[in-house]
């Protein structure tokens, strides 16, 4: 029995990424817009296709992301992971080129909570002599 699609879910910071990939001609949506459509910075649509072309897959699947939550940035990372790790599913022999990338990674940091008392996570209040 043939697999229809492999499912991806990629994280950062606070955004959430649900990839759905399947076999087919190279199309890339994201909340149903092409790629370079919803991320207009180049920067981004490339750091979103990386998986895709270092496994030489770019077209040999389609997929098809929901992406919530977070800005931009962490849009672009979170389908990032989740296109790696849909790869992974796809095919196993790309995990050694992913991990070795670095592409099946999730980054752990987060923005630091703000503390009362201060301006920011650290900045303190300006300090006044009189």
């Amino acid at each position: 029995m043939a697999v229809d699609y492999w499912w991806g879910t990629g994280r950062r910071k606070t955004s959430v990424a649900r990839v759905r990939m399947r076999p087919g001609t190279g199309v890339i949506e994201i909340n149903g817009r092409p790629v370079e459509e919803y991320f207009a910075r180049q920067i981004h649509s490339v750091q979103v296709l990386t998986p895709l072309k270092v496994t030489d897959c770019r077209s040999k699947y389609d997929v098809l992301a929901r992406v919530s939550g977070g800005g931009i940035t962490g849009q672009a990372g979170a389908v990032s992971l989740g296109i790696a790790r849909a790869l992974l599913k796809a095919d196993s022999a790309a995990g050694e080129i992913l991990r070795k990338r670095k592409l099946l990674t999730r980054d752990p940091r987060m923005v630091e909570r703000k503390k009362f008392g201060l301006h920011k996570a650290r900045r303190a209040k300006q300090f006044s002599k009189r």
